[in-house]
């Protein structure tokens, strides 16, 4: 079943992306932008943890059969989705390899940067709660930021309002590809950004943005996919968990229709980047616990493009 949906879902993504230096025509809905704040460059840095041998390798104890499907826009309130992609894996990740990733993600947080990534000059904006963390030196998770742009980012509780650890490392990224099979691709990004919500937290409406690998040159390397790992249950999906909310809502252009994706342990989902419209819904009880990466392409130029001869 898995290698059928993923021969179909590459095919939606064989049309050309358009290089850096053209200008693609704007067709995502018009998103909530985050207000005027004091951009702050970050630079995230990541300690090497030892990744056990069967972790993600040797399938659990508690292991189930993974499953995949489609989200069918045209059976939803939001039809006008139909051509984009959307899909969601069940069971990619047992309850215990979910618990094991947040342990070693918390792990890979240096000691200097415990509850103060990002913080630097905007401390009065944290609130008293989020500076007593600072002081104390003991909490990985640090507020999420809002990229803006160049290497900058944003504190705005009012428009994201959670914690996030930034893990690089690769290895782990394929190991969890491996489970949810095989595509043409490049690779998945090494970056995770682990995200905590406790209780009120939320991300607003939003599209998710394409990061380009600038690193070679002479290769044009972007990403076209989102892919969150949800990490812990929310009571829309097992009666008896503790998280209530938290869903990944996917919304109209004009916001008032919608579907949701509630969290699952060990669920995927994976959408595209472009004209995707969704939130992080509020957490109305418990904490969410989600790793969102994504998925890279490499630019293939066409013959024509490359020249021949020349100068």
């Amino acid at each position: 079943m898995l290698s059928k949906l993923f021969t179909e879902l590459k095919s939606t993504i064989t049309l050309k992306p358009t290089p850096p230096s053209q200008s693609a025509p704007s067709s995502s809905p018009s998103a909530p932008r985050p207000g005027p704040a004091k951009p702050v460059q970050t630079n995230y840095t990541s300690l090497p943890v030892p990744i056990p041998p069967t972790f993600l390798k040797t399938p659990p104890d508690d292991a189930r059969p993974a499953t995949a499907r489609y989200i069918d826009w045209s059976a939803t309130p939001i039809p006008e989705y139909a051509p984009l992609c959307a899909v969601v894996l069940d069971h990619v990740l047992s309850l215990q390899e979910c618990a094991t990733l947040l342990e070693l993600a918390e792990a890979s947080v240096p000691c200097r940067c415990r509850g103060a990534q990002g913080k630097d000059e905007q401390a009065e904006e944290l609130g008293p709660s989020a500076r007593e963390r600072e002081e104390e030196h003991d909490d990985p998770w640090a507020p999420a930021l809002v990229n803006v742009g160049g290497g900058y980012e944003v504190l705005e509780m009012g428009y994201r309002n959670g914690d996030r650890i930034v893990w690089d490392c690769q290895a782990v990224v394929d190991r969890i590809w491996e489970r949810c099979g095989r595509w043409e691709f490049l690779r998945v990004n090494e970056r995770m950004r682990f995200l905590r919500y406790g209780k009120g937290g939320f991300f607003r409406p939003h599209c998710d943005g394409p990061y380009s690998d600038t690193s070679d040159d002479s290769r044009i390397i972007r990403t076209l996919f989102t892919m969150h790992v949800y990490l812990n249950d929310s009571k829309a999906e097992v009666p008896n968990a503790e998280l209530v909310g938290g869903a990944t809502t996917f919304f109209s252009s004009n916001e008032k229709r919608r579907i949701d994706v509630n969290p699952k342990a060990g669920r995927v989902l994976i959408f595209q980047h472009r004209r995707l419209l969704h939130s992080g819904d509020d957490v109305l009880a418990g904490t969410k616990y989600t790793m969102r990466t994504d998925i890279m392409y490499e630019y293939k130029k066409e013959e024509s493009e490359e020249g021949k001869g020349g100068t």
